[in-house]
């Protein structure tokens, strides 16, 4: 009795140590999900600071807007980075999730590309612009044609704002709604796209340099600004927290002005 006694006492210490092992290396690794570009990347940047503080960094990509949120929401991700707060709060909303926002990293500009038509003054009657379909990015689009005073939109329909909702349409303009992976991809089939800031990255576009039109920065940069998202009840994490800081380092603020050239910019 006191043998079969003392291997099970053995036996749950064992376990125990080699559950605390386990707790510990999860401690020091950090598993984000994340666009190629420029947050993939963005990423690869901090992963050195976040080496020095004992940090182990594995980033995994994703090329839609959804897997991201459900990866994260099941547990396979400590966090993600690609959205904005109002697409997270949409998504929230849809999908009955439960994740909140921890800190704003950067800014992607919103642009209108030029597709068969090389200038907005050049549009003709008809002319077809492709813009995201998702909720709150079709919006932006949106306003950025009702901008640059192509379109109006009803006001009351914020950033649910879809095709319906545009209240004056003088040039007939045509929009086709794709998903915004796609964008990029469909320029040599329509007049213009107003494309994401890391699609257009991803498509060798840059937003300071081959858009026809960007968005104004002072409005839309604190509500669109790109985050790190987070289950919640995890937003005290201590390794989650060194994610934050390194990713709001000089350093890595310095990579993304010198390699996006105004496409991406840093948040304080």
């Amino acid at each position: 009795m006191k043998r079969e006694l003392l291997f099970a006492l053995t036996a749950v210490l064992i376990l125990s140590l080699l559950a605390g092992c386990s707790q510990s290396v999860d401690d020091k690794k950090i598993v984000v999900g994340a666009s190629p570009t420029p947050h993939a990347k963005i990423l690869e940047a901090a992963k050195e600071i976040l080496a020095e503080k004992g940090y182990e960094l594995e980033i995994k990509e994703f090329t839609d807007y959804v897997q991201p949120n459900l990866t994260l929401d099941s547990g396979d991700l400590d966090a993600n980075y690609f959205q904005h707060r109002p697409y997270l709060d949409d998504f929230n909303k849809k999908h009955k999730t439960k994740l909140v926002s921890i800190a704003a990293i950067h800014y992607e500009p919103f642009g209108i590309y030029p597709g068969k038509t090389k200038s907005l003054a050049d549009l003709s009657d008809g002319a077809q612009i492709a813009v995201p379909n998702d909720t709150t990015n079709e919006a932006r689009a949106l306003l950025l044609l009702e901008a640059q005073g192509l379109i109006k939109v009803d006001p009351d329909a914020g950033l649910d704002a879809t095709a319906k909702d545009i209240t004056e349409n003088p040039k007939n303009i045509k929009i086709m709604e794709l998903e915004a992976a796609q964008l990029a991809r469909s320029l040599p089939d329509v007049d213009m796209a107003v494309i994401n800031g890391n699609y257009a990255l991803q498509a060798d576009l840059n937003a300071a340099e081959d858009a026809l039109a960007l968005e104004e920065e002072n409005s839309p940069m604190e509500t669109f600004a790109n985050i790190i998202a987070v289950r919640e009840g995890e937003e005290d994490s201590e390794k989650l927290k060194a994610l934050v800081e390194a990713l709001k380092s000089d350093k890595v603020k310095d990579y993304m002005e010198k390699e996006f050239k105004g496409a991406v910019v840093p948040v304080d």
